[in-house]
């Protein structure tokens, strides 16, 4: 039995799973031989890098580990790596990076220059687009919805939306969502993400393509990463760290993917009382009712 299933067995009590909460990632480093890394939440928190993260990632690779970031950011990679850059998250604490904008602009690239969308989200992320200029439409043009977030995610929320969603459900339109994350931490704030757009497009009844953690797609992709190294890896190999209980955690685990769980991010709140001491209880009954799994949990990323 794997260690997947074994922390997958639920207690013939009824009683919520035990989630080993551990103070390092030193004892746990060793048994796999490359990582599926979340970024945001993990690494940095949107402005600025987290140092002791980055420092374990470094001595992970340094024993010869393997880093590839997975990220749900709706831009593609080499953006991702410009923004890693100016947090000051150094080059040596990863190998890889693949985020669900690629994802989202390889599918749009087959979609061919005269398919045109209507577009949500900030002007940032229309990189998506391999051609903006003509693949971009006004609601009564467009064949397709692309949403990377909302326009101002400082400022607005879903509801502000509600009128257009349901316009561009009258239409038939189906959604492209190119990061499935429904919050995120910006800082100290916490503000929405293109997930929560998606989310009520689907409680309109409209139908949405996600790109991005936790739907298979996006492993398919970086499983691809690992099996082309020169000493492949396969699942077995693998561990995934992330924040996100509904794309990290989940994700991983409908992948057959051990995962650590890092709880003083989105989920701070109801694990304990501050986001650096999560309590053992709190964070049992989370994962119970969340229906995850993680082989381990701890607060913040650290050796």
């Amino acid at each position: 039995m794997t260690q997947t299933e074994k922390s997958n067995t639920s207690p013939s009590d009824g009683s919520a799973p035990h989630v080993s909460l551990i103070k390092g990632f030193a004892p746990l480093a060793n048994q796999y031989k490359g990582l599926i890394c979340d970024l945001w939440g993990v690494v940095h928190n949107g402005q600025e890098a987290f140092p002791a993260a980055c420092e374990a990632l470094k001595t992970y690779r340094a024993q010869g580990g393997y880093v590839l970031l997975l990220s749900n950011a709706p831009r593609p990679s080499a953006n991702v790596v410009t923004m890693l850059d100016r947090m000051n998250v150094p080059k040596d604490a990863y190998d890889d990076i693949l985020t669900s904008g690629d994802a989202t602009r390889d599918h749009l690239a087959r979609l061919g220059d005269t398919t045109k969308c209507f577009y949500i989200g900030p002007d940032r992320d229309q990189g998506l687009l391999p051609n903006p200029d003509s693949q971009k439409g006004s609601e009564e043009e467009a064949e397709y919805i692309l949403c990377s977030g909302l326009y101002d995610d400082e400022t607005e929320t879903p509801e502000n939306y509600k009128e257009l969603l349901e316009r561009l459900f009258a239409q038939g339109l189906k959604m492209v969502c190119a990061n499935p994350d429904v919050v995120v931490h910006r800082g100290e704030k916490m503000i929405y993400a293109a997930g929560a757009l998606a989310q009520a497009y689907e409680k309109l009844g409209g139908e949405v393509r996600y790109f991005g953690k936790p739907h298979g797609p996006i492993y398919d992709a970086a499983l691809e990463r690992f099996a082309g190294l020169k000493n492949a890896l396969g699942k077995s190999h693998l561990l995934a760290i992330g924040d996100g209980h509904h794309t990290d955690i989940r994700g991983a685990q409908g992948q057959n993917i051990d995962a650590l769980f890092i709880t003083g991010g989105i989920a701070a709140e109801h694990v304990g009382e501050t986001p650096s001491k999560p309590n053992q209880e709190k964070l049992n009954t989370f994962c119970a009712e969340h229906n995850i799994a993680p082989q381990a949990a701890m607060p913040y990323l650290v050796w």
